[in-house]
């Protein structure tokens, strides 16, 4: 049993149900690991029975393949929403790097786990991580295509997983030194990419 304190159940809609057992699910996987998060310790934080989590989930692989998804839904939005206001070429590379990296340290634990743990998932969880991987692959893709208009085809795939890997390690780097802000990897990435891309970028001045 955990030592935690259970949270109190309260009358919820299933979305609202739904959305507290994401949160505590996401928490309790980054704080133990996959292998080691049991249902049980999920449903005594969140309250609730375990044949709950199971009738919302249908398993463990479940609850963490909804995990994945819910955050991959919403980095997408953010990054989205943050590239939509920008003003100029720079200024889309680094709200974009900006938005990846605060919800990065926002989920630090279960970020961390997943890299941490890349063979303990089940498949499905791995599956649903590379297709996170290919959502912002093809959003980054789009933003370089856009501001580097002459770059050809082959150094916009390179440059894509280039900051697809680069992005990756340094977000993990900085969630081991915490007096790394969101904004500082932003700008260590955005400097980073900035300067190879020069060449292909119409006025990199």
């Amino acid at each position: 049993m955990s030592a935690a304190t259970p949270r109190p159940r309260r009358r919820m809609s299933r979305a609202d149900r739904e959305r507290q057992m994401l949160d505590v699910a996401e928490e309790v996987f980054g704080e133990r690991g996959y292998r080691a998060t049991s249902m049980d310790e999920i449903a005594e934080r969140c309250g609730v029975s375990k044949p709950m989590l199971y009738e919302y989930f249908g398993s463990k692989d479940g609850l963490l393949v909804a995990c994945v998804t819910r955050s991959k839904a919403e980095l997408l939005d953010l990054t989205q929403k943050a590239m939509a206001g920008a003003s100029d070429p720079k200024d889309i590379l680094w709200r974009g790097m900006v938005a990846y990296f605060r919800f990065v340290h926002t989920h630090s634990r279960s970020f961390s786990m997943l890299l941490r743990e890349p063979l303990s998932a089940p498949p499905s969880a791995a599956e649903a991580v590379d297709a996170t991987r290919r959502q912002q692959s093809t959003l980054i893709a789009g933003a370089l295509s856009t501001f580097a208009p002459s770059a050809p085809a082959e150094v916009i795939d390179a440059f894509t997983q280039i900051i697809m890997g680069g992005s990756e390690r340094l977000a993990h780097w900085q969630t081991q030194h915490p007096g790394v802000s969101p904004e500082d990897a932003a700008r260590h990435m955005t400097d980073f990419c900035w300067n190879g891309l020069s060449p292909y970028l119409p006025d990199a001045s």
